[in-house]
């Protein structure tokens, strides 16, 4: 059974540090899933205009939250959510004595990635391992699944492919962006999605990131040049209903 580091993940914790504070009601406010039910879920932090600034998985451990974000932007989102803290007494750091682990098999116990079962399970422990950063995006993009700024950057959450892999409540109530999200999806106004696309076949204009070693790109399409048969089963029913 390969399990392995994800080293380029890392964890942001937030801990009550009174008994009356709620690190799970706090973050309910600021982002686009619902982090009061079920964990770990997928969701993301945006700006007022509904647009990506961080995505991250939630966990829950006791009364404290863990985000599973990337580790180059983690004291970054760290310091962003800080700003939206006022007066609540939740501290909110990097957690360095924890990594997020994964493996590509299924198996029983480490529950499955919340964006989608076929991307594996993945939990939180020790930093002990050998890094699987390389197998991790390769099996990622296989499965044509974006993630992180350098793919998404200031996208409109929604055509992140956000529906699809499970990043976003409507149902939860106010966040950050929520106005534009949510408009969005009542009108069913998805024009462009972030796909995975081979990289000869790429249009550099609306390329986001490039993989020379898989031959593998990221673009942000309008949808109507969109080839539903190309796509990966998971996004398709989703562009086919933003095509009607």
């Amino acid at each position: 059974m390969s399990r392995a580091l994800l080293t380029a993940r890392a964890i942001v914790r937030l801990s009550p540090l009174e008994p009356a504070e709620d690190a799970a009601a706090f973050l309910q406010g600021l982002v686009t899933n619902d982090v009061t039910g079920p964990l770990p879920c997928y969701a993301a932090l945006l700006s007022a205009q509904g647009k990506h600034l961080f995505d991250f998985l939630v966990w829950r451990d006791g009364a404290d939250l863990l985000l599973d974000c990337e580790a180059v932007h983690a004291d970054e989102l760290a310091k962003r959510l800080s700003m939206y803290r006022l007066r609540r007494k939740i501290a909110i750091a990097r957690d360095e004595s924890l990594a997020v682990h994964w493996a590509p098999e299924a198996q029983r116990g480490p529950p499955s990635d919340p964006r989608l079962p076929e991307l594996g399970h993945r939990w939180l422990g020790p930093s002990e391992g050998e890094s699987a950063d390389a197998a991790w995006l390769a099996h990622r993009l296989s499965l044509g699944v974006p993630e992180g700024r350098a793919e998404m950057g200031d996208i409109l959450w929604l055509e992140t492919n956000a529906v699809e892999l499970n990043g976003v409540s409507f149902t939860k109530g106010c966040y950050v962006g929520q106005e534009n999200t949510a408009r969005m999806n009542w009108r069913q106004k998805v024009n462009r999605r972030l796909v995975v696309v081979p990289l000869g076949a790429s249009d550099e204009a609306r390329r986001q990131a490039a993989y020379p070693e898989l031959g593998l790109a990221v673009d942000h399409l309008r949808v109507e040049n969109l080839d539903p048969a190309a796509l990966p089963e998971w996004q398709r029913a989703g562009v086919l209903g933003a095509a009607d």
